[in-house]
């Protein structure tokens, strides 16, 4: 792909820039985000370690939340024979060879009934920011992902790390990533305005979810999140002077022109697509402080989803 300088259209018509409080300690969510390059170093050195997938298998990807999210762009890096489905509604009596389950905490309540009512001998992967946990249990094989395990409710680096785990997986080289995502912790940040678009193409849709959900509940703004082409089929009717459009990657040709001429803010940039995760992340972070909220505890969240309990 050719390099280009990162591009970003905006308006601070709206709302203030999002700038750093003065004065303001980083919360557990900031530090986080900032130790994410370490984390994608550390998964891509296991990924040498770690067989993920298999030749000739075909696989099941499930989980919820950003962890839902981070299954559809693997699915989408490895291609074939590979899906990815929200854990409350994964299809497991299908024919797979095996089911990958994705979870933070490793106690997340669908996953784990989504995995016990499979009706084939499919074997089982976790990829777990906590080994010792019920899904750990569960599973044939298990993935320890407790370097990236985060303690804030807002799921960051757990997601990148997972992704960033299986594009090793499947051959990318990770250094210009790692490179890509330091630079993202210190590029400057839009203004935001009160809508918020996500839009990617290939497993970038999945990174766009990702992004949609970090922002909607850090921040607590109204976010979409789309396959790019997609958003032209209806969901493009709501951009306007309000909207801020993120083209996560390479946007298909002529989109960012059709975008811009509703009179909505385009933000793109030349940095590798989860290095653009960082950016929202930070982004949501940022506005809200700005609004005087705590991103650490986003209202109506719990870290871990355990019905009929609490984590």
């Amino acid at each position: 792909m050719q390099e280009r300088a990162p591009r970003m259209l905006f308006s601070a018509r709206f709302w203030p820039s999002l700038r750093p409080v003065l004065g303001t300690s980083p919360s557990l969510t900031e530090r986080e985000i900032a130790d994410q390059p370490a984390a994608w170093e550390r998964a891509a050195a296991l990924a040498e370690a770690v067989k993920l997938f298999r030749a000739g298998e075909r696989v099941a990807l499930i989980g919820c939340g950003s962890s839902w999210s981070a299954a559809a762009a693997i699915a989408a890096l490895r291609g074939h024979e590979t899906d990815a489905f929200a854990a409350s509604e994964a299809p497991l009596q299908r024919e797979y060879d095996r089911i990958v389950a994705i979870s933070r905490s490793g106690t997340t309540t669908e996953v784990l009934e989504a995995l016990a009512q499979r009706t084939n001998g499919a074997r089982t992967t976790a990829l777990v920011g906590a080994p010792r946990s019920p899904l750990g249990d569960a599973c044939d094989t298990v993935v320890d992902l407790s370097f990236a395990d985060d303690q804030s409710v807002v799921q960051t680096r757990f997601v990148t790390a997972t992704i960033a785990l299986a594009r090793a997986a499947v051959g990318h080289d990770l250094r210009p990533v790692i490179a890509d995502g330091r630079a993202a912790l210190e590029a400057p940040l839009p203004p935001a305005r009160p809508h918020q678009v996500f839009l990617g193409t290939g497993w970038c849709a999945g990174v766009a979810a990702a992004a949609a959900l970090v922002f909607r509940e850090t921040a607590q703004a109204a976010c979409e999140a789309y396959p790019a082409m997609e958003y032209r089929h209806g969901p493009i009717a709501l951009a306007g002077e309000r909207t801020a459009v993120w083209l996560i990657g390479e946007p298909p040709p002529g989109l960012a022109d059709e975008v811009a001429a509703t009179g909505a803010a385009v933000i793109r940039s030349a940095l590798d697509p989860l290095a653009q995760l960082v950016q929202v992340q930070r982004a949501a972070v940022a506005l809200a402080r700005e609004r005087g909220l705590d991103p650490d505890h986003p209202r109506h969240l719990r870290r871990s989803i355990v019905l009929g309990g609490a984590q």
